[in-house]
């Protein structure tokens, strides 16, 4: 299973939801693709009728805004990529993801870790 994954987030009412598109991408760039792919196509569970669509990038070139205009509202919503960097429910995620290419780049920043007894 991989460690990357499409999340959606967003407000709905007055709770700030996350929705995750899709999960177990092998690779980040496999996880670029489909959020590209989802750009133009991507609606959140609410119903909402679409008259037009908006879609910024930020700088990092891996998150999205995508601002719909609706028949009465405008939505927003943040696409991006996220990996996977810890499981409790499977420690071998955190050693994975340390040995994979980019781990070096953070090495100087947080870092994970697993508590004690996992």
């Amino acid at each position: 299973m991989g460690n990357w994954a499409v999340i959606a987030q967003y407000y709905n009412g007055e709770s700030y939801r996350t929705e995750f598109i899709c999960r177990g991408r092998e690779t980040k760039d496999q996880a670029r693709e489909e959020l590209r792919a989802v750009l133009h196509t991507y609606l959140p569970s609410k119903n909402i009728v679409e008259k037009r669509r908006r879609v910024y990038r930020f700088a990092d070139q891996e998150s999205y805004l995508v601002v719909i205009k609706g028949k009465l509202t405008e939505w927003e919503c943040t696409l991006r990529i996220a990996e996977l960097v810890s499981d409790s429910t499977d420690p071998a995620v955190a050693k994975r993801a340390q040995m994979e290419e980019g781990a070096a780049e953070v090495a100087d920043g947080p870092q994970d870790r697993i508590p004690p007894g996992y």
